[in-house]
């Protein structure tokens, strides 16, 4: 049987009156891809951000890999092998895709994420072989000298997937993986986080693309009004009449 490699439990957030998050509760386990879905405003993101220490719980816990981490600083928690990767793409628009690949490959061996030790980074030639295999598994590799301001906002995202997979995360937390992508880049998005489960890594996703999802998923939970009111199977979420109302729009045909 899989091992659970995150556990939030019973977590409470409140924002002055407002409850982003009420008694949320759920299990991922290891080599799965764990997506989360519900309407906006739901609570998806007020829950990744606990999960990587940006946001304190009010109350409740987040354990990872059998250690409480909550009250650990983000730095910590990444560390430890949590990745998050941004719904809007966090990259260094004035370096090039190798550089800003390297970057956090870097700061995962040194602890620390230094831009003016660019130029020690470009000199490990490790660190430059895996980005430019990370670049051309993203499909990025023939770029990899261009600035990344000059990508399209698709394969800003795309870089960023490979930001964030240098880092050999144990748990990936990817917020909107295909958001601002064509159908053909989410397709070939999709092939590559098969690839990526294939290598037995545990993914978090939320995503409102319910073809990625599905595609993707082996558990789903769903949030709505900050609290989870169906977890299961693609296919139990799928028919379950709550999520049908709060978010599916009705029976699926």
């Amino acid at each position: 049987m899989s091992n659970v490699v995150l556990h939030v439990a019973d977590v409470h957030k409140s924002f002055g009156g407002l409850k982003a998050l009420s008694d949320v509760d759920l299990q991922v386990m290891e080599g799965t891809t764990h997506a989360i879905i519900g309407p906006n405003g739901a609570g998806k993101s007020t829950l990744l951000n606990v999960c990587i220490g940006r946001i304190p719980p009010d109350t409740g816990a987040v354990v990872f890999d059998g250690e409480v981490i909550t009250g650990k600083q983000p730095h910590e928690i990444n560390q430890m092998g949590v990745v998050r990767v941004f719904q809007t793409p966090e990259i260094f628009p004035d370096l090039t895709l190798l550089q800003n690949v390297m970057v956090p490959a870097f700061a995962k061996r040194d602890g620390a994420f230094r831009l003016n030790a660019i130029q020690t980074v470009s000199n490990q030639h490790d660190i430059r072989d895996e980005a430019e295999h990370w670049l051309e598994d993203v499909g990025l590799k023939d770029q990899k000298d261009m600035t990344a301001a000059s990508l399209s906002r698709g394969d800003k995202r795309r870089l960023e997937l490979a930001m964030g997979l240098i880092q050999r995360p144990r748990l990936l937390l990817l917020d909107e993986p295909t958001a601002g992508m064509s159908r053909h880049d989410t397709n070939s998005t999709i092939d590559l986080l098969r690839k990526i489960k294939a290598r037995g890594m545990t993914k978090i996703i939320i995503e409102h693309d319910m073809h990625v999802v599905f595609s993707l998923a082996d558990r789903i939970s769903v949030l709505a009004q900050g609290q989870i009111i169906a977890d299961g199977t693609p296919d139990e979420v799928k028919g379950n009449p709550k999520v049908q109302e709060a978010y599916l729009g009705g029976p699926r045909q």
